[in-house]
């Protein structure tokens, strides 16, 4: 798959020494690092690459946030795909943008 995908990604950890916002804050960072298109909203961030790219983001994802503390968690996963032409971040938000 060399379409660009969009994944929200949202990650819900559970630490017994963490609060978990600054377990989430490791996780944008991961997605700010990973040089991928994205956007973060208040439930989720919202990714934009190619299908293993963004795989490759959710295991470093969960690798991130094992490293900080984070005893369980669940991340959830929604993705948008399509055969024959790319997914955009725009093609659902240009309409509401400033």
């Amino acid at each position: 798959m060399k379409n660009t995908i969009n994944a929200a990604i949202q990650v819900l950890p559970q630490s017994e020494t963490l609060h978990p916002y600054s377990i989430v804050d490791k996780a944008i960072e991961a997605i700010q690092k990973s040089g991928l298109k994205y956007r973060i909203c208040p439930f989720e961030t919202v990714v934009e690459g190619e299908y293993g790219e963004v795989m490759n983001l959710v295991k470093k994802i969960h690798e991130t946030c094992y490293q900080t503390e984070t005893d369980n968690m669940l991340v959830y996963l929604k993705i948008q795909s399509a055969k024959n032409r790319n997914v955009t971040i725009e093609d659902k938000m240009e309409k509401y943008d400033d």
